[in-house]
């Protein structure tokens, strides 16, 4: 562009294309820094989840498991905030690379258990030892303060979803 058209287009702007005062920008939003947050530990993740072979969802599955294993995938979705219809596929590929098996429970032909094999529960000694709370720039307390804040959060807001559909 050259600077005549440039300054005509500068000329052309009314006030109506610079926000107001009163207009939030998108700093101001809470829900776009939860978002842009999770997009940054998603990339800040990446290589030590190359490391193990798994995407990020896996890999939380897996600490799930760790956590409690034998769970149905009902239990396991509610706990991952993962409907069956998304957690299904994850736990499928889990199960072709090796780290757990899926059974019908003999009580309930529904239900679908989830269990680590030898291979997932070794993963645990690979995997325990990667995260990234020195690359936060936090210390260990305002790390688990501010944890707890977005646990409260989703918390809040999962209740609030809840009570909007009731």
């Amino acid at each position: 562009m050259t600077k005549t058209a440039t300054a005509k287009t500068a000329a052309n702007k009314t006030s109506s294309d610079k926000p107001s005062a009163s207009t939030p920008r998108l700093e101001d939003f809470m829900c776009f820094a939860v978002y842009s947050a999770n997009l940054a530990f998603g990339r800040a993740y990446k290589p030590i989840l190359e490391k193990l072979g798994l995407t990020y969802t896996q890999y939380i599955a897996i600490v799930a498991l760790w956590e409690q294993d034998n769970q149905t995938v009902g239990g396991l979705g509610e706990k991952l905030f993962l409907e069956s219809n998304t957690l299904t596929p994850i736990l499928k590929k889990l199960e072709e690379l090796g780290y757990l098996q899926r059974r019908r429970d003999a009580a309930d032909e529904r239900q679908v258990i989830v269990h680590l094999t030898d291979e997932g529960r070794r993963l645990r000694e690979k995997g325990l030892c990667m995260n990234l709370v020195k690359e936060t720039g936090l210390s260990p307390d305002e790390f688990r303060q501010l944890q707890k804040g977005i646990v409260a959060l989703r918390t809040n807001l999962a209740k609030a979803a809840k009570n909007q559909r009731a």
